[in-house]
């Protein structure tokens, strides 16, 4: 059951629709803040409820809608994922890691409520997140493992610790193509396998599926790599110009602008064509998204 950006008002209106069905989804499923301990229940939901565009829980409702699931089918893959990309954000923007005081255009978490809760945000929402797809009836092997992995040392975590590790100024093509396809596709690409996953559309399609959002991931990143440059905090949300000041492996640092934008193109590209192959049409959300993401790069 495909669904054209059309009827669906855009694929900003869409992207809305879907950050509201999330948020509900995710209050629904995550601890009161009265709850004790109540101090990081508060801490746990301000890192959680903060603006966010919520494009990973939408992809996963947008796979498993094209494939034939509702949306009861893929709420706790779609909270679940969000939940551990929170927790990556927390982590992301301590002093040890990214150092960041912004993010979603609030004081980051540490900064409101300290490093060690901060610490201890991340930790609860990264247990929540394989908590919740433990109680997932039908699939919830299959969706561990396609999480675990794509958050893993060979995922998420690996990128991160590949960024860290990199010298300024001698960065590479090839390192800055390594670090975002782990840090910042694999989840991306997991979004998309998990809402195939949930409305079991197979081996093949799961894969395709996976390789479209690592495509659509690679887009994401080099928009943002542009963005980081050329916008500012109101619209970014985050301090822009961080990435040059700190030497950070990116696209436009080893493309320069122009070529980041090709390389933007390509891969919404890449993903476009993958759309087709799953089967939906010119027009429909999943082939008009990557477009979707370059306007912001106007």
């Amino acid at each position: 059951m495909t669904l054209s950006a059309e009827r669906a008002g855009g694929v900003e209106v869409w992207l809305a629709e879907a950050r509201a069905w999330a948020d509900r989804e995710l209050d629904l499923h995550l601890p009161r803040a009265a709850e004790e301990p109540a101090r990081l229940h508060e801490a746990l939901r301000y890192a959680v409820f903060g603006g966010a565009k919520r494009l990973r829980p939408a992809l996963v409702r947008l796979f498993a809608t094209h494939f034939g699931a509702r949306d009861a089918d893929c709420a706790l893959a779609a909270v679940a994922i969000e939940c551990l990309h929170t927790y990556s954000l927390v982590h992301d923007d301590l002093p040890c890691m990214d150092d960041d005081d912004l993010r979603r255009g609030r004081p980051t978490c540490h900064k409101v409520y300290g490093e060690a809760l901060a610490v201890l945000v991340g930790d609860a929402l990264l247990t929540q997140a394989f908590g919740l797809l433990g109680r997932e009836r039908t699939h919830a092997s299959a969706l561990v493992v396609c999480l675990a992995e794509a958050a893993g040392t060979r995922g998420m975590v690996g990128g991160q610790a590949l960024d860290l590790s990199l010298a300024p100024h001698t960065i590479s093509s090839n390192e800055v193509a390594r670090v975002h396809a782990w840090k910042t596709a694999a989840l991306i690409g997991a979004a998309c396998e998990m809402g195939a996953i949930v409305a079991g559309a197979g081996a093949t399609s799961e894969q395709r599926a996976r390789e479209y959002g690592v495509q659509l991931g690679l887009c994401f990143q080099a928009v943002d790599d542009i963005l980081d440059v050329t916008g500012d905090a109101a619209t970014l949300g985050k301090t822009p110009g961080k990435d040059e000041r700190a030497a950070k492996p990116t696209v436009v640092a080893v493309l320069g602008l122009a070529g980041a934008r090709r390389e933007a193109r390509a891969r919404a590209g890449a993903a476009e064509a993958l759309a087709l192959e799953l089967g939906a049409q010119a027009g429909d959300l999943m082939h008009a998204l990557p477009a979707g993401l370059l306007v912001r790069t106007a």
